[in-house]
């Protein structure tokens, strides 16, 4: 996605194309692999290994085909963190050093192999984001473009979690459901909040339930607990002085 920023192997010559084609093709085998052994754990109708091999590399090709807009995507993020914090130097800065970003970087990918219904692996990338950013983002959310995460320690976005456009969220928020003690009975079941476009939530809101949506262009104060909808256009403030 961004080559050459992470890492780069000696012996493969200056040119960035070559470079790209071959981590490319390297992660693309690697992918399937894996895929492969999380359907062969995850296969209890007692495929063949042929058919298992031919659903990894269906899902492969698709995601392979889905890089350049999950690449456009993240391009977005990185302007929203560059934009939405003054304390940026640089686009290259948002990418090397933002938690936030980070976190966003695995989510966008491991959401893609999620909504292939590939089993285990979109969680473990998640949950590695998570023990080194305190983010956890459920792989099963939906987020819009231009989305940012400043600070970002201890932020929770739950499995069922609808995210629109151009939304900021601040340290510890948490957009979580209002109770799971019916646990799997809820599998499936919307119990996450919406989120809509032009959103600011600022730091230790909890914005609770899946029939909870928040409006367009609106904001909700740090400290705030919702556990009901909030109209476009309204800023929901906490112990404001």
């Amino acid at each position: 996605m961004f080559a050459g920023f992470m890492e780069r192997e000696d012996g493969l010559g200056d040119s960035l194309d070559d470079y790209v084609a071959y981590k490319f093709s390297s992660a693309i085998h690697k992918m399937r692999k894996l895929i492969v052994t999380a359907l062969e754990c995850a296969d209890h109708e007692q495929h063949t290994q042929e058919e298992l091999l031919i659903q990894a590399e269906t899902i492969s090709c698709r995601f392979a085909a889905r890089l350049p807009e999950l690449q456009e995507l993240l391009l977005k993020d990185v302007q929203a963190g560059f934009d939405g914090d003054p304390a940026a130097k640089s686009k290259e800065e948002i990418i090397f050093c933002y938690p936030g970003f980070f976190a966003i970087f695995v989510y966008r990918i491991a959401h893609e192999l999620y909504v292939s219904q590939v089993p285990y692996i979109p969680r473990m990338m998640t949950e590695y984001a998570h023990s080194g950013t305190g983010i956890d983002i459920n792989p099963g959310a939906t987020i819009g473009e231009y989305f940012f995460i400043d600070h970002g320690t201890g932020v929770v976005i739950g499995e069922t979690t609808e995210i629109g456009n151009n939304v900021k969220l601040y340290q510890g928020v948490t957009l979580g459901a209002l109770s799971t003690r019916k646990g799997q009975l809820l599998a499936d079941v919307k119990r996450h909040p919406t989120i809509g476009n032009n959103v600011t939530v600022y730091s230790n809101a909890s914005i609770l339930g899946g029939e909870t949506v928040v409006g367009d262009n609106s904001t909700i104060g740090g400290g705030a607990f919702i556990t009901s909808s909030v109209p476009a256009n309204t800023r929901v403030q906490v112990g404001a002085v």
